[in-house]
């Protein structure tokens, strides 16, 4: 049985923004340490299989019908990370820490954008609900003829 890993800072908010943003960090994190350290290649292959399944769990979260976000963002979601998909599998190839700066840029844009807040509100002040756009009416699923219900799916263009 693998060791339980260490953390650097465990997110103290219940927050999923939050908790994703510091996810990402934590991958980055990680990614620049086995960077450091080229001749340990196992280090390098854990920290692009931790980041890899990180990315699998936002690709796979696009893809649930109760998924709250609008079809635009859900689409770019999954194409980002098709493209961390495609990185990661070339440097668990390659193990060439030189090229580690892609994902790790990523990873910190996509936390930066996450943790970023909206404009600071007055004191006093309740502070603006999201805009989220309204969803229209869905009709009930219609079986398909094998009697499983469809499943839709996302147009991805990279």
């Amino acid at each position: 049985m693998k060791p339980t890993p260490t953390y650097a800072n465990k997110p103290t908010s219940d927050n999923p923004r939050d908790v994703e943003a510091w996810a990402l960090a934590e991958a980055s994190r990680r990614l620049i340490d086995a960077g450091r350290s080229p001749v340990n290649e196992e280090t390098l292959r854990a920290a692009l299989q931790l980041n890899q399944r990180l990315w699998t769990i936002f690709q796979a979260a696009m893809t649930e019908e109760d998924c709250g976000h609008p079809p635009e963002v859900r689409t770019n979601i999954a194409a980002l990370s098709l493209l961390v998909d495609r990185e990661t599998m070339a440097r668990l190839i390659d193990l060439d820490v030189s090229k580690l700066e892609t994902l790790i840029s990523i990873n910190r844009s996509v936390a930066s954008g996450l943790t970023a807040r909206p404009d600071t509100v007055a004191p006093g002040q309740p502070a603006p609900a999201p805009q989220m756009a309204a969803r229209a009416p869905m009709a009930p699923p219609v079986s398909a003829p094998d009697g499983q219900p469809p499943r839709q799916s996302l147009r991805i263009s990279i």
